[in-house]
């Protein structure tokens, strides 16, 4: 299940918070955990893996630098279902293409396209509206601000 919130923000992206002259309602998803390489390797193991989670462990992070050589090297890696990793570029323009130059290449990010097993997630992923995360930490808030002036009384 995704758990999401809505959260109100400019109908037209990327506009200055002082020039926004229109909002829309949208949905954000929310994590309820996050899992650091040994928990996804457990993960991994409990679906009937032959392999150790130590090996598992390994091979991730021989993969994770391996991935990264050869995107530098400006390789594009397929990975099966996983989907592409390749480079893309965030520019600064230049006049013409004679004055760009490398050092309008302000960031060097990785791409990833979708393999066939994340291309139609929305078909099988089943939703639940839960508070923003400000909000929950205004309940939060409140709470403890009760508990205190109890311990007062």
């Amino acid at each position: 299940m995704i758990n999401y919130s809505i959260a109100i923000m400019s109908a037209q992206p990327g506009t200055k918070k002082e020039d926004i002259t229109e909002t829309k309602a949208y949905g954000v998803a929310q994590s309820n955990e996050v899992l650091d390489i040994n928990a996804f390797a457990n993960h991994i193991t409990n679906h009937g893996s032959v392999y150790s989670k130590g090996d598992i462990i390994a091979v991730l992070n021989i993969a994770v630098g391996c991935l990264r050589e050869l995107i530098l090297d400006g390789k594009r890696v397929k990975l099966g279902d996983l989907g592409d990793f390749q480079a893309q570029l965030k520019t600064e323009g230049a006049k013409t293409a004679d004055a760009f130059t490398a050092a309008n290449i302000k960031e060097v990010n990785v791409s990833w396209t979708p393999g066939k097993e994340f291309q139609d997630l929305r078909s099988y992923a089943t939703f639940q509206l839960v508070p923003t995360r400000a909000a929950q930490n205004s309940a939060i808030e409140v709470i403890k601000n009760q508990d205190t002036i109890q311990g007062l009384e």
